[in-house]
């Protein structure tokens, strides 16, 4: 019988990460409940494109798992990874795996395409032009719906690989549990 895999505790999502995450969590969920078109809407959209903006900069400048460098989604990295997947043996990745990368910078490519569309929409060359007001608000059901999935994919992922990631995204340390 061979003995359960598991790892020491590992410091993977620095502060700022974190920061970032959360405060872009409470951007969205509080945008959903505020009015479209109002002041604090737009705001707390501008917040949110700020957010992804520096979180981007990170991306180059930011702690090793931060990095972009350290997961950036190539298709060879998503095939390897699908494959380990299919044959029941999902890859550990301390940092982001290649689909939670992949997700992560749609999500934020949802959220910079959710600010420009705003803001769009508050000049005079884009106002009251109903399409671009359907694409703000297409992009925005994209958002939620993504964001739902990220949610239970990292529940999913974190029951597969055997951590708990959400633990992971509020401490920072990520602990591999026997399996």
């Amino acid at each position: 019988m061979s003995q359960p895999i598991s790892s020491p505790p590992v410091r993977v999502w620095d502060l700022f990460v974190r920061i970032f995450h959360w405060s872009l969590v409470a951007c969205v969920f509080l945008n959903f409940l505020v009015e479209e078109g109002e002041a604090p809407h737009q705001w707390i959209g501008y917040a949110a494109s700020a957010l992804v903006a520096a979180r981007i900069v990170w991306g180059f400048v930011g702690s090793r798992h931060a990095r972009f460098s350290d997961f950036f989604p190539t298709p060879t990295r998503l095939r390897q990874h699908l494959a380990a997947l299919l044959a029941g043996k999902p890859e550990h990745h301390v940092g982001h795996n290649p689909f939670g990368a992949l997700m992560m910078l749609a999500l934020m490519a949802l959220v910079l395409s959710l600010g420009f569309t705003g803001y769009l929409q508050t000049t005079d060359m884009f106002w009251g032009d109903e399409w671009l007001e359907e694409l703000h608000e297409g992009l925005a059901s994209a958002l939620l719906g993504l964001a739902g999935l990220h949610a239970a994919a990292a529940l999913l992922v974190g029951r597969l690989e055997g951590t708990n990631l959400i633990g992971a995204m509020i401490t920072g340390v990520k602990v591999r549990r026997g399996r």
